[in-house]
């Protein structure tokens, strides 16, 4: 009796100390599911069901892959059935454990569903701990990409000089380790005084070749390089991904010893022909060095440029100077004046290389805080590439002004073609299209950027139109950024009375609902083809937004459409749908309004819509002459503007 119940005692201790290891490895579990950035592409694919179908299956693979695979922290898979190729990859960072990898992998592909359910043809999550990408096209080779990002941390390190030469020689040996390593991934930490230590990861994907991991991160290593003294910071691109902490990330065993990548063996062998080389033809550089300086010397020092309307975020930002811009647009001529804004005057202007530009004089007062700021936003805005959103090329700070430079849009801004001398030439197809781009441009400032930008000044003359006529929303960049952990934000008024949702007018209230309200008054403007703040000849209180409302209550719809419009272009329901749309963005709670992305999802359905707006909306009615823009604004602005506005009580 003796031996069997020894052996139950020793059986009940054993699976006691295995829940106690479970519980223990639960406790420390972290898949590090910080969100960094997530988007989908702006395509779509041709065959749905056969994409749906090829992706669905690459997603179980992936998962298969990483729990039975043999690697835990990487995987591809690919599925071409039909016409409608997939293509999927998920990378875990290596030092998670293979549950936090599944666990992050899953909260990824959670996410990026929502662009696979809109037929999206691409799309990337990006987390602290994993990535997940897909694409209707093989990207595995891929190693740099538009759309690479840093995110700078909030705190400031106790010790900025000391920590700023550590974290530039940690990141520095990462970049030039990692490509060396079977894997691609370095983890490692360099004290920075006293009791402060500094932790780094540089990793990239595992189908890149040695040459497309080390060009991937000199563009990483080059982003990052704007964080410090900030005690953390991440950059990443479509093939790597590096990080720093003043914190610790990974733990102590997860460290790599990079110091014998940091040298290879013909190294001195290299030195020794690099100083024979230079001490070979060390006067030849210096007759040469002596020349060119002398050159030089006789001419203002010019601002580098190229090709600028193919810049991308590899370049940055062409710095200009005043002096060519101002060559360029023939003094700031009348002639090439394209129009005035709240934020500044536009000119036309043709550069040296005979690229044609717009030039953006800001109506911002001189100080160093506005220099500052006005730096500051360029680097963000030189970031943010859409189709829908204008392309920021250049700019000047150096001169008398604050100048941006932009590509040239030929048709110009929407309100000509809507209310001034272009008026009628629009066709439904056409004003369709730019209601679908400027709410595609909206929703990528809202939620697919790394930051979110509201704009706070939708309205037409903002809207520029290309040579195809789609559209490219202008100004976004010069918008303040809502903070990520505040829902809204109070602050002074900065829009276009007609235009501006009611808490924003009133109380200052600012959030992306602010933009969906003005993107709902500017489609019924495009409908209609009527100003928002002016009435019809057969109406005699009517402005536009309470005429649309009258016309939906009484399933009237079509007596909105302009009436330029060929009738036999349109389909009455499609009008009836998009109506309704714009009137959801005008409800009276903006809890109620659908966001930009929802707005985009509602456009591009087929059929009628299964919801429609419950509130009615407050109707601001405002004397056309009463205006308030960012670069005249004041603490004051709300409340003046508050004697133009008459809510009516919604049903």
């Amino acid at each position: 009796m003796q031996q069997p119940r020894k052996r139950c005692v020793m059986i009940l201790l054993w699976a006691i100390m295995w829940v106690f290891l479970f519980m223990e490895e639960g406790a420390n579990s972290d898949p590090q599911l910080n969100l960094l950035n997530s988007g989908c592409s702006q395509y779509n694919v041709t065959n749905f069901q056969d994409f749906s179908t090829n992706l669905n299956a690459t997603f179980v693979k992936l998962r298969e892959e990483l729990v039975d695979g043999g690697n835990n922290y990487f995987a591809t898979a690919d599925q071409a059935a039909g016409s409608s190729p997939a293509y999927a990859m998920v990378q875990c960072r290596n030092y998670l454990s293979p549950s936090d990898c599944l666990a992050c992998f899953d909260a990824a592909l959670t996410r990026i569903r929502n662009c696979s359910a809109h037929a999206a043809n691409g799309a990337r999550v990006i987390y602290d701990g994993c990535f997940l990408r897909y694409e209707s096209n093989n990207f595995y080779d891929q190693s740099t990409q538009e759309g690479h990002s840093m995110i700078c941390g909030n705190q400031t390190a106790s010790n900025p000089t000391s920590f700023n030469a550590a974290v530039g020689g940690l990141l520095n040996d990462l970049q030039a380790a990692t490509p060396r390593i079977n894997g691609y991934f370095a983890a490692s930490k360099k004290e920075v005084s006293g009791n402060i230590t500094v932790y780094g990861v540089a990793q990239c994907i595992e189908t890149i070749s040695e040459s497309g991991c080390r060009g991937c991160m000199a563009v990483v290593y080059s982003d990052i390089q704007q964080c410090p003294p900030k005690s953390d910071g991440r950059a990443m691109d479509v093939g790597c991904f590096l990080r720093y902490s003043e914190s610790p990330f990974f733990a102590d065993n997860q460290t790599t010893d990079i110091a014998p990548f940091l040298k290879n063996e013909s190294s001195s062998k290299k030195d020794a022909l690099i100083g024979g080389l230079v001490g070979g033809i060390g006067f030849l550089i210096l007759v040469l060095a002596v020349f060119f300086w002398f050159r030089s010397s006789r001419r203002k020092k010019m601002a580098p440029r190229g090709d600028i309307l193919e810049a991308t975020e590899l370049q940055g930002p062409v710095n200009y100077s005043y002096r060519d811009l101002n060559s360029a647009t023939q003094n700031f001529s009348l002639e090439n004046k394209l129009g005035e804004g709240g934020f500044g005057e536009v000119y036309k202007g043709i550069l040296k290389n005979g690229k044609v530009v717009a030039v953006k004089k800001l109506a911002i007062v001189q100080s160093l805080r506005a220099k500052a700021d006005f730096e500051s936003e360029v680097r963000i805005i030189s970031n943010v590439h859409h189709r829908n959103l204008l392309r920021l090329l250049g700019c000047c700070s150096k001169g008398a002004e604050l100048l941006l430079v932009y590509e040239f849009m030929p048709n110009g801004s929407l309100d000509k073609f809507l209310f001034g001398e272009k008026k009628g030439s629009l066709n439904w197809k056409q004003r369709f299209d730019i209601i679908l781009g400027t709410a595609r441009g909206l929703a990528y400032l809202h939620e697919e950027f790394h930051l979110c930008i509201i704009h706070r000044d939708i309205k037409p003359s903002n809207i520029l139109l290309d040579h195809d006529f789609q559209p490219k929303i202008a100004d976004f960049g010069l918008a303040k950024l809502l903070p990520q952990d505040r829902t809204h934000l109070s602050t002074q008024f900065a829009g276009t009375l007609g235009y501006t949702a009611p808490e924003y007018a009133l109380h200052g209230q600012l959030s992306e609902k602010v933009d969906a309200y003005s993107y709902g008054i500017v489609v019924l403007e495009i409908i209609s083809g009527q100003k928002s703040s002016e009435t019809r000849s057969d109406s005699v209180d009517e402005f536009l937004l309470k005429q649309a409302w009258s016309l939906y209550e009484n399933n009237k719809h079509e007596e909105l459409m302009d009436e330029t419009l060929d009738r036999s272009e349109y389909d009455a329901e499609d009008v009836r749908k998009v109506i309704e749309i714009a009137l959801m963005c005008t409800q009276a709670s903006a809890a109620s309004r659908p966001t930009m992305s929802e707005v985009v999802v509602l456009l591009r359905s087929k059929g009628s819509l299964n919801r429609r707006p419950t509130t009615k909306p407050i109707f601001v009615e405002s004397d056309k002459k009463v205006r308030t823009d960012t670069s005249t604004s004041t603490g004051s602005s709300a409340s003046n503007a508050t004697a133009s506005i008459s809510q009516f009580s919604g049903r």
